[in-house]
């Protein structure tokens, strides 16, 4: 991947297309994990909390090693990335370079419930617009894989809004092909105005899945409370 080139899609739209990120032997072998019980920490039904329709599933520590290694070398990708945001919104916070050093800051103060997930869509099951903080620690991007064949579905499209202030939000459609994986603001961006840099505030959803079924797999950078 070329960082300037993740840099400046991220910058314009608020996420980037990474394209390929595993392999179709590691995507079936995460798929196969998720009727299981012991790979994961929590199983979440999105309705009885009104996330939407549908299901997902927080992976336990340690997590699977290709999910390791995505998680540690994405982080180490995104993070110059990360805080030339940090500097452009005027904050003196810094990210670490490495994943164990951001792990180590949100165990610090309470957040260390691993956060990579699994998510499950079936006919008529959506995902709300939502931003996943999940404490004081927030890693500003994250990363989201298809798992699925887009064959094997119809609708559920990858949807994130920018709402910018005293204006209408701006709606983006991210279309992805199985493994390949998109990066985006997980809670807001800078974005550049005419008298410099202002924050806009990012969600993100899944549109209602027509027919068939969607597994994706989602990649935080930082750990929950």
């Amino acid at each position: 991947m070329d960082r300037s080139q993740v840099s400046e899609e991220l910058n314009n739209r608020g996420y980037a297309n990474l394209g390929p990120m595993l392999a179709s032997k590691d995507v079936a072998a995460l798929k196969a994990l998720y009727p299981q019980k012991d790979p994961f920490r929590s199983h979440i039904i999105m309705r009885r909390h009104g996330f939407g329709e549908g299901e997902y599933k927080y992976f336990s520590n340690p997590p699977p090693k290709s999910i390791a290694s995505l998680r540690k070398q994405l982080y180490s990708f995104l993070a110059p990335i990360a805080n030339e945001w940090q500097e452009r919104i005027g904050s003196e916070m810094r990210f670490p370079e490495t994943h164990e050093e951001m792990l180590a800051c949100c165990h610090a103060d309470g957040q260390s419930r691993p956060t990579p997930l699994m998510l499950k869509y079936g006919e008529g099951d959506f995902n709300c617009l939502h931003q996943d903080l999940y404490g004081e620690h927030v890693f500003p991007l994250q990363v989201v894989i298809l798992l699925s064949d887009v064959s094997d579905f119809e609708g559920g499209e990858f949807v994130l809004t920018e709402q910018r202030p005293r204006m209408q939000s701006r709606v983006e459609v991210v279309q992805l092909q199985q493994g390949h994986g998109v990066v985006f603001a997980v809670n807001e961006r800078p974005k550049l105005g005419t008298r410099g840099y202002y924050r806009v505030k990012m969600r993100h959803g899944v549109s209602q899945i027509r027919s068939g079924e969607r597994f994706t797999l989602g990649i935080i950078f930082h750990d929950a409370a």
